[in-house]
């Protein structure tokens, strides 16, 4: 069934928007769904992935505008990024096909002010880990049943291609420890549906913290 997990979360990170529009990195766009939804704020977007099959289905979607977007393929593990050049970067479900460290990369490519979003996934740590993975299930299950029956009704669903799928993910408890060690001031926010939400705002070299 059709119902997207990564999808259900675009407008809790599009909340983490910095003021005005600027320019934003989408990694690993895919088709281009965030992407779009960025360059629909005005933000001009670059979008990228190691996979040519998914620029070349995303650029075919066209944008929605008023902000730009230049779909590339890139790994952002290899190739060079700018430093302080990007007042967002968003990172959906991608990180965990790279080294965690890769972030630390992305934060240099911020400028003072700007924000990494990095929507991932995690395995369960404590017990509320566990409760909040179990509760998820039953939501899942009418979540797919409400969007498979709009689908349905508006003639189908997405069959474009499908990304890529990394079933070896860290734990909960590995992604706060290299958080808070690669992003200092970070903060990691579990969520329903099997997400974790990892928010950065670069504050400048000399005050990482904000403090």
């Amino acid at each position: 069934m059709p119902f997207n997990h990564n999808d259900h979360y675009h407008p809790l990170l599009l909340d983490q928007l910095p003021p005005g529009p600027g320019i934003a990195l989408d990694v690993g766009c895919g088709t281009g769904r965030f992407a779009r939804r960025l360059a629909a704020t005005g933000m001009a977007v670059e979008a990228v992935d190691v996979s040519a099959a998914m620029v070349e289905a995303a650029a075919g979607l066209g944008s929605p505008g008023p902000g730009k977007i230049v779909y590339r393929q890139a790994d952002v593990t290899t190739d060079p990024l700018p430093e302080e050049h990007y007042d967002f970067i968003s990172c959906l479900a991608s990180l965990h096909h790279m080294p965690f460290e890769t972030v630390a990369k992305l934060r240099r490519a911020l400028v003072p002010g700007g924000v990494l979003v990095v929507l991932g996934l995690a395995r369960p740590s404590t017990p509320a880990d566990w409760v909040r993975t179990i509760a998820a299930v039953p939501v899942n299950a009418l979540a797919r049943l409400v969007v498979y029956a709009g689908d349905r009704l508006n003639g189908g669903g997405d069959n474009g291609p499908k990304p890529p799928v990394v079933d070896d993910f860290p734990t909960l408890a590995e992604v706060r420890r290299e958080a808070a060690r690669l992003l200092p001031g970070s903060t990691v926010r579990p969520l329903l549906f099997w997400r974790t939400l990892i928010t950065y705002r670069e504050h400048g070299e000399g005050d990482p913290t904000g403090g």
